[in-house]
């Protein structure tokens, strides 16, 4: 390799000193900025201008994990009077030599120099979501503390790691932690606090739900539920929410009630409304069925649902009726 091809760093910044050009196309040497290796290559064609270009040397690294670089580029004239041809701040996705050229407009002698400034550098997780730095910013250490506290309880919760209580389902059993059921809920803190038979057995019988629900009301306590869980059993947990005294998962549940009512299932979330004193729902469901007219469509089910309904719910409805259809 050419005597001029290596590049100089130092934090950030790549040098490329070129000391005798004389040819249409030149690549540096290798240089290391985060996980990949990078080049540079110039190219100068008869009447066009200089071409730049910048790429990761190509790897198993590169290519299953591209970066997505932050830049800037300057080209100067050796010499410390030569102001510099600047670039504009680049933001690229590399997974090609060809993804990143920089056309020169400029007349540059046989000997100048080519600074590339990396303002910052995201790859992809291997598992898959959005990209992120690779270098510390604001912020960044208590989120990565984050994400490796609730990968540890995520094994804790998964493996039994030190498991120190039982919980009886509908149809099964679980293992979990008594601190972090008890740092959860004050129910649970009572239960292991004072003399109760679950301090003495270290068990919990909870068996007004099935072991998939219970499984996932603990995903949420250690803080590894995922959406699809929570959607499928919002009404278990909501039910769980209201005995254990969880006052956040309570209020997620009915924030997720309140976006898919419709007339098969309104009358039902009504009496849950009901049931666990959420007001938002409750008056959701009047406005759905008075307001806009849908208790039509419910005709054939209020009925049952007179039958079965607390007699104070009955009268609020009867108000509604009063409200909504009084003379004009």
């Amino acid at each position: 390799m050419a005597a001029d091809s290596k590049v100089e760093m130092i934090s950030r910044l790549a040098q490329w000193r070129i000391e005798n050009f004389g040819l249409p196309y030149r690549k540096s040497d290798p240089f290391k900025v985060g996980i990949w290796n990078w080049h540079l290559s110039i190219t100068i064609e008869k009447t066009r201008p200089l071409y730049i270009r910048l790429f990761p040397e190509p790897s198993r690294v590169s290519k299953e994990q591209p970066p997505i670089a932050r830049f800037v580029l300057r080209v100067s004239n050796a010499g410390p009077s030569h102001r510099p041809y600047i670039s504009p701040i680049h933001e690229r996705l590399f997974r090609t030599s060809d993804d990143f050229v920089w056309p020169v407009n400029s007349t540059f002698h046989a000997r100048f120099i080519i600074d590339v400034e990396f303002l910052d550098l995201k790859i992809f997780p291997l598992n898959g979501g959005e990209a992120n730095s690779i270098w510390p910013s604001d912020g960044m250490m208590p989120s990565l503390a984050a994400q490796s506290t609730l990968r540890c309880l995520s094994r804790m919760l998964d493996e039994a790691i030190h498991a120190d209580v039982t919980i009886n389902t509908a149809d099964g059993t679980l293992r979990a932690h008594k601190a972090i059921l008890s740092a959860s809920s004050p129910v649970f803190q009572s239960m292991f606090h004072h003399n109760l038979k679950e301090k003495e057995s270290s068990t919990i019988d909870i068996v007004d739900m099935s072991l998939e629900s219970c499984m996932t009301l603990l995903s949420y306590l250690y803080g590894t539920i995922k959406q699809e869980d929570f959607w499928k059993h919002r009404l278990a947990l909501l039910g769980a929410a209201n005995k254990y005294d969880l006052a956040d998962l309570k209020d997620s549940c009915e924030e997720s009630l309140l976006e898919d009512i419709n007339s098969g299932n309104v009358l039902a979330r009504l009496q849950e409304a009901w049931l666990y004193q959420l007001s938002k729902l409750k008056k959701r469901c009047l406005t759905y069925l008075f307001e806009f007219g849908k208790i039509y469509d419910v005709i054939d089910e209020i009925n049952t649902f007179f039958r079965q309904a607390d007699r104070e719910l009955m009268l609020e409805m009867f108000q509604e009726i009063l409200t909504v259809w009084k003379p004009a």
